[in-house]
């Protein structure tokens, strides 16, 4: 009998992402605090917090394969964090225009009945094109990206935000690197496809 599958998150677009493996899976929030620490690069912080959430989750699921995720959006060196409202997607979208943002995904898969811990992290590079006003403004009230770091639904119509998109994994901009996440899957010995 296969081993249930967890998925760490209440997020629907990481729900959506991990339903197309089509394995049967779970959902538990991990309620964890998602501030970096002190010193650490963007990219550790994506990957710590997904190993944090799977963890968190492990421990309520003993005989599970528990899978967190967690994004950090980048711009200047600097994490983005999710707007929340509609100013702070127009302030992000503004200071975004005609530049290049960095997103980290980090995955993480935590066997709840071994403990063993597997992770890593996919960086995407986004060209935003020169954004107006008026475009900004458009763009929002169709899209209403207010739970999405860096204010754009990338697989919505936040794609006419941008020039170019470059990443190893076309998924982990949405939320979820699924390439990464199937690899580390197989060294659990969970099969996608499933058999």
């Amino acid at each position: 009998m296969p081993r249930p599958i967890v998925l760490a998150s209440s997020s629907r677009y990481r729900q959506e992402l991990l339903a197309r493996l089509q394995l049967p899976y779970l959902t538990d929030a991990p309620d964890v605090p998602e501030a970096p620490l002190l010193g650490e690069s963007l990219t550790a912080t994506a990957e710590r917090l997904s190993l944090l959430k799977a963890d968190t989750v492990a421990l309520r699921h003993k005989d599970a394969i528990v899978i967190g995720s967690d994004q950090v959006a980048e711009l200047s060196g600097k994490a983005l964090g999710k707007p929340a409202d509609h100013a702070g997607a127009v302030a992000q979208l503004l200071a975004m225009s005609g530049r290049t943002a960095r997103f980290h995904t980090g995955v993480a898969v935590v066997d709840g009945a071994s403990g063993q811990r597997l992770s890593g992290c996919v960086s995407t590079e986004v060209n935003y094109r020169v954004l107006t006003a008026e475009s900004i403004e458009a763009y929002l009230r169709r899209d209403t990206p207010y739970d999405c770091a860096g204010s754009a639904k990338i697989e919505s119509l936040g794609i006419s935000l941008v020039t170019s998109v470059r990443s190893d994994d076309p998924t982990a901009l949405i939320g979820l690197p699924l390439i990464l996440l199937t690899t580390l899957l197989a060294r659990l010995g969970v099969d996608v496809p499933p058999r």
